[in-house]
């Protein structure tokens, strides 16, 4: 019962994180316009340009590296493959950075010149549970389960 359990902690909210990520940030890599259109994305005017840039990096790198890999860690938890651990822990190590990267540069951000993030309270509130999240999944991961 409690593999069981502890395999729908991991692999519910991992499947869901994908999704967003396919959707939201995957599609802001090709068309960053379509991501503002979306309400996924900021528009230069509240961030400037060098915060588009910044999240426009992260959707790029979201696109080649993160989202597949945590698919892959997903899938290969999932079916149970010997290489699974690695796969999935090195995707939720990544899932625990990018949040507190975010959260430390819309902090360091506020009050800079062009700078006016008017969703930044929905930064406090998702970030941190997708960072609590991927460390829960982490220490259970690590744990065997």
């Amino acid at each position: 019962m409690l593999e069981q359990v502890t395999f729908w902690i991991i692999q519910g909210p991992g499947w869901a994180l994908f999704t967003y990520l396919v959707v939201a940030q995957c599609v802001a890599a090709f068309s960053y316009d379509l991501g503002v259109r979306m309400g996924t994305q900021e528009p230069s005017n509240q961030v400037t340009q060098v915060g588009v840039a910044l999240f426009w990096g992260f959707a790029f790198a979201d696109l080649i590296f993160y989202t597949p890999l945590l698919g892959v860690g997903l899938v290969a938890h999932w079916i149970g493959t010997n290489w699974a651990v690695a796969a999935l822990a090195a995707a939720l190590g990544t899932t625990i950075y990018w949040p507190v990267t975010c959260l430390a540069t819309i902090w360091k951000a506020r009050g800079a010149e062009g700078w006016n993030l008017p969703k930044e309270s929905q930064y406090w509130v998702v970030l941190p549970i997708i960072a609590g999240w991927a460390t829960i999944a982490l220490i259970l991961v690590a744990a065997g389960f």
